[in-house]
């Protein structure tokens, strides 16, 4: 769901201009003049677009391990001698070794691993993590594995291509598109930008930079949430929230929306397409939580609902 990436210098013009525009005392607008046909059609889109991306091959429903690398060698493998042990048919006793230097990883196979780049084997290869943007993605069968940096932490991902949660994928549920949920808010900038801490569902902490909070008004009062920006040039702002429905129609740790950069003071949320995080549909993601401000004491009856395959102890 990674929205396009602009021009960092196109953002921050972007930016700067919706800052400049939202420093007055504004009051909350209420709900957006929107035709229901249209924003059913829309939401139709998004929810279609949402499904394609979850089960392809880098969707979510692929994940099937995540091992967190320590200083050194870790051997990886379907033995249970292994440093990091993955038990699946595809992937070999032996499959070779993570060698964790500083903050470098170099992968070794071992002979007969059998692992592959690019449809070339490998016998030994530095590996560039998620955070590069190009991570360098092994092979083994229809496994992919990769390594991923999270507050400054060292991982490998891995992939399975025949994962039962993307061939057995029952679907998302949600509640009826309603325009009362697509919302006109006032953007309040944070002058200079603020550092929000934000804990992932793993217990890490990471800082993301706040560019301000939106604020809108429903049921007759005033609600606020900050947003955040997951890169430098995002063309939209992120935010992590928990209503009413957290833990009983919705996911119990929240969801996840995006919504347009702000202009004139203005940005429009559109809670039908607030999304659940990749937590809710696997046991090897790690999701960011919603700040202690995020959490609103409002049921939020838009968007999609708890996932009837999450694992055991998210359902």
């Amino acid at each position: 769901m990674s929205p396009a990436r602009a021009p960092c210098a196109l953002f921050a013009l972007l930016l700067a201009l919706a800052l400049r525009s939202g420093g007055g005392a504004v009051a909350a607008p209420g709900p957006a003049t929107i035709d229901a046909q249209a924003e059913r059609a829309a939401i139709d889109e998004w929810r279609a677009q949402r499904v394609t991306a979850l089960t392809s091959d880098d969707g979510w429903l692929t994940l099937a391990g995540l091992f967190w690398l320590k200083d050194g060698d870790n051997s990886f493998g379907r033995a249970a001698g292994n440093t990091l042990v993955l038990d699946n048919p595809a992937l070999a006793e032996h499959c070779g070794t993570f060698i964790l230097s500083g903050h470098m990883v170099r992968f070794s196979t071992a002979p007969e691993g059998g692992v592959t780049h690019d449809g070339q084997p490998v016998s030994s290869l530095e590996l560039s993590a998620d955070t590069s943007g190009h991570p360098t993605v092994l092979a083994s069968g229809p496994l992919r594995f990769f390594v991923i940096e999270r507050a400054g932490n060292l991982g490998v991902r891995v992939r399975d291509l025949n994962n039962p949660h993307r061939t057995g994928f029952q679907g998302l549920s949600y509640f009826p598109v309603s325009t009362d949920w697509v919302l006109e808010a006032r953007f309040e900038p944070y002058q200079p930008a603020r550092r929000i801490r934000i804990i992932n569902i793993l217990g890490m902490e990471q800082e993301y930079e706040s560019p301000g909070a939106v604020v809108f008004v429903k049921d007759g009062r005033e609600w606020r949430l900050d947003a955040v920006l997951e890169q430098p040039g995002d063309r939209e702002l992120f935010i992590m929230f928990a209503d009413a429905t957290s833990g009983h129609e919705t996911y119990g740790a929240g969801r996840f929306l995006h919504v347009p950069l702000p202009s004139a003071g203005r940005t429009r949320l559109d809670f039908n397409k607030a999304y659940n995080p990749p937590c809710a549909l696997n046991d090897f993601a790690t999701c960011p939580l919603p700040p202690l401000q995020n959490r609103l004491r409002l049921r939020v009856e838009a968007g999609e609902k708890t996932y009837a395959g999450a694992p055991a102890h998210n359902s």
